[in-house]
């Protein structure tokens, strides 16, 4: 059976789509069936993945509207190692066209039941907002992965996202919860970085993961040649704590 993850936050510029991409890198590296569902309008998560949003013939859009099936849609790109479900501007559309459906938040989760013995991991990159496209999202993990930088800003944003994840867990999803927080663009030599870093794991204890992403030139970079960093220099400081990440998520995944 699938385990099913957003990653989330409702700030944006915290690196969401790199740590989907990059997750989702890292777990097929270590042996692991991935799907990544881009549920952003911007397409970033597909163009990330060595995936033409351009050219895309069937996209999520299809697929929430009942157009097409997952694995009619889903691309395998074979540089990164797992299968995209992709997404480009007329996902913006999807927003409106869904309001007047019936099962309007469940559309991705219906989908996904259909493709349940296919994968091991389904990666969700949500949007920033909290839309009809996110509560899809949210309505079909199990979980949602939080990456959030160290600083004054991040904390109030994630007030609003716990805020959020427990109003869909009372009235949409029972099954959801927080997986855990990831540190990301993490520089250790900041003291602000390491008070808010140790308020996390006061606060949230085991919920914050060991795994540190440190800030990484080359993850900055990889997104402009189409790939994930773990795929673009797998020797970068920034890959490498991918990868291990990836294995931290397998291990939890296990005791789960």
């Amino acid at each position: 059976m699938a385990k099913i993850f957003c990653v989330a936050n409702q700030k944006g510029g915290v690196g969401k789509t790199t740590t989907t991409v990059n997750l989702a890198a890292g777990l097929a590296k270590v042996g692991q069936r991935v799907l990544l569902i881009d549920l952003d309008p911007q397409g970033n998560a597909t163009m990330g993945s060595g995936v033409d949003k351009r050219a895309l013939e069937l996209s999520v859009y299809d697929v929430l509207l009942e157009n097409s099936s997952i694995k009619e849609a889903a691309a395998n790109s074979e540089q990164v190692g797992y299968h995209v479900l992709g997404a480009n501007r007329e996902l913006s559309g999807a927003e409106i066209e869904l309001v007047s459906l019936e099962r309007r938040n469940e559309r991705l989760k219906s989908a996904l039941q259909l493709v349940d013995g296919d994968y091991d991991f389904v990666l969700i990159d949500c949007p920033p907002s909290l839309s009809m496209l996110t509560l899809n999202g949210l309505c079909s993990a199990h979980g949602v992965i939080v990456p959030m930088q160290c600083e004054y800003f991040a904390l109030e944003g994630l007030t609003d996202l716990v805020n959020t994840i427990k109003q869909v867990h009372a009235n949409m999803n029972p099954d959801l919860q927080i997986i855990g927080l990831l540190r990301v663009m993490f520089d250790p030599r900041t003291t602000l970085q390491q008070q808010v870093s140790d308020q996390l794991k006061d606060h949230f204890g085991d919920k914050v993961f060991d795994t540190v992403i440190p800030r990484n030139v080359r993850l900055a970079e990889a997104p402009s040649y189409g790939l994930p960093g773990v795929v673009f220099d797998a020797s970068a400081k920034g890959s490498k704590a991918f990868v291990e990440f990836a294995e931290e998520m397998v291990r939890r995944i296990q005791k789960m």
